[in-house]
C-alpha cells in the first residue's frame, strides 16, 4: 500500500470541509500539475493520505482515504487532467506542523520538505508511521494513542 500527502489552502477547501462530505467524499480536483496528476494516476481504492493545510497553519491536520481513483476532473474539459475522489477518516489528535516536521531528522527526505510546492505528494511508509505517531495515531489502526 503507498501513502500520500494532499495539501489544501484551508480558506478554499479546509479539513472542516472535507469532513462534511462525509463517507462519499469528494473530488480532488483543480490539480494542474502534471507531476502531481501522474502522483493521482498511481493512487488505489482504499489508500491513506495525509490532508495538510498550506498557506495558513501549515500543518497535517487529518487522515483521508482515496474512495474513486483517477477520473477526468469535472472542472476542466481538457482531458490531460484528472483527479481522484478522497473522503476523511480521522482527525490528527495533535496536528503536525510543518515546523516539526523539518526538525525530525528522520523526515528530512519527505517530499513535504523537499518538494514544498507541490500539492499531491507521495509519502514513504516510514515517513507515514513516523508522522503519525508525532500526531499521536497508532500508524496501523490510526486510532489515538494514549495521551492524545
Amino acid at each position: 500500500m503507498a501513502y500520500w500527502l494532499f495539501k489544501s489552502e484551508p480558506f478554499k477547501w479546509g479539513w472542516d470541509d472535507q469532513k462534511a462530505k462525509g463517507a462519499l467524499g469528494e473530488e480532488w480536483d483543480g490539480v494542474r500539475n502534471y507531476q502531481a496528476r501522474n502522483f493521482m494516476r498511481e493512487m488505489k481504492l482504499g489508500e491513506k493520505a495525509f490532508f495538510y493545510h498550506s498557506n495558513k497553519g501549515l500543518e497535517i491536520v487529518g487522515i483521508v482515504e482515496i474512495c474513486a481513483e483517477a477520473h477526468p476532473d469535472s472542472t476542466t474539459d481538457d482531458d490531460r487532467w484528472e483527479c481522484v475522489d478522497v473522503k476523511a477518516v480521522c482527525d490528527m489528535p495533535k496536528p503536525v506542523s510543518l515546523k516539526a516536521v523539518k526538525a525530525n531528522p528522520k523526515l528530512a527526505d519527505m517530499s513535504l520538505v523537499t518538494s514544498m510546492r507541490l500539492s499531491v505528494q507521495p509519502v514513504k511508509e516510514v515517513e507515514w508511521r513516523e508522522v503519525c505517531a508525532m500526531g499521536g495515531l497508532d500508524p496501523d489502526t490510526l486510532t489515538p494513542v494514549d495521551g492524545h
